[in-house]
């Protein structure tokens, strides 16, 4: 079936697998009704300048109608990085009634300068796996932080161990679906225990479809280098607690990355959250989209890959000694009758291909 989730056991290795997108797939057959927009001002681009969909901030409309399903009032951010969701957070609370924690060790500077301007806002410099064992449980938490089994596999029991006398929050993860799905990435590789650690490549580059590493696609600082198979993925993380933990409800939406639902299936909100997400949980449309999507972009970073090995290659031909000579030679036997139909070999030929006319 397009789309389905693959065997945890090997590579995605098919275009229809690429999303690893479910668990247990469910055909969806009704539509999405029309979505709520946001009154609400935001840019899902703005820091983004290459448009790669990379940002939560493209799921906002959904994201926002479950933490209002869910009637949350306070919602902790792992993640906030550069506080691109964390303003759009900050200016739904405001309207809603809800305060907002952003978590993140190393916060960019337009997150400090976020935290300075809107006092409102909870700002703590931790690890996720510090900071949830010290800020009060909240009703919903958003976990787009280091993109590994073990990072947040450890975010899940914190928050599933917290939760044990009280309510579970509503968990909504990024990065459910290719290629963090099944395949881990680490901020600092050290930091991971050995036994979870999956062998990395230093600055490897991803390609759908492929299992290993292949030059030109998305670029990650230390990604597996395999993709599947046991410990390896987020998906898999929130798999594998969920099986350790009774009671709980996944809907996955397959766009931009992937986004993760988790909640508890009796909670008193639980059916108008389901209702909420059941058009858009494993829906084939999204996920024939969606892997479109990541296809054309991972394609076009593989193209502007050769592209620039290409022109490297001109550029070193260009200041040789051998392409002078070249180059002579092939005005000369133009000039003399020998080979007359054929072109010319020049250096203004070149520097046009190569965008230097």
């Amino acid at each position: 079936m397009a789309g389905h989730c693959p065997d945890r056991g090997r590579g995605q290795a098919v275009i229809s697998d690429r999303m690893a997108a479910c668990a247990s797939p469910v055909a969806t057959t009704s539509l999405p009704t029309p979505m709520r927009k946001l009154d609400l001002d935001f840019d899902p681009y703005a820091n983004e300048p290459a448009h790669f969909g990379a940002s939560l901030l493209n799921d906002a409309e959904l994201l926002i109608a479950c933490l209002e399903a869910a009637r949350a009032k306070s919602v902790v951010e792992v993640g906030a990085y550069a506080g691109d969701l964390t303003g759009l957070l900050l200016d739904w609370a405001a309207g809603a009634g809800a305060r907002v924690w952003a978590i993140d060790p190393s916060p960019q500077k337009e997150l400090v300068a976020l935290d300075e301007h809107r006092p409102e806002l909870e700002l703590v410099r931790a690890t996720s796996h510090e900071a949830l064992h010290t800020i009060p449980l909240p009703d919903a938490v958003i976990i787009d932080g280091d993109h590994n089994y073990y990072t947040v596999s450890e975010e899940l029991r914190i928050i599933g161990e917290r939760a044990k006398d009280a309510a579970l929050p509503l968990i909504l993860l990024h990065d459910v679906c290719w290629p963090h799905g099944r395949r881990d990435d680490y901020f600092a590789p050290d930091q991971i225990p050995a036994e979870y650690r999956q062998p990395t490549v230093q600055g490897g580059t991803l390609f759908p479809g492929v299992p290993g590493v292949r030059a030109g696609g998305l670029l990650y600082r230390w990604p597996a280098a395999r993709e599947g198979g046991p410990r390896n993925g987020v998906l898999t993380a929130v798999e594998d607690w969920m099986e350790a933990n009774d009671g709980l409800q996944l809907a996955i939406v397959p766009a931009f990355f992937g986004l993760g639902v988790v909640w508890e299936r009796d909670a008193p909100w639980a059916d108008e959250l389901a209702e909420t997400l059941e058009p858009w949980d494993r829906n084939p449309l999204l996920e024939r989209m969606e892997t479109n999507r990541v296809l054309h972009l991972t394609s076009s970073l593989h193209a502007r890959h050769q592209a620039a090995r290409q022109e490297a290659v001109l550029r070193r031909l260009l200041d040789s000694r051998a392409f002078a000579i070249a180059e002579r030679l092939s005005r000369l036997r133009h000039r003399v009758g020998i080979a007359r139909d054929a072109t010319i070999v020049s250096r203004e030929e070149i520097e046009r291909a190569i965008g230097e006319d």
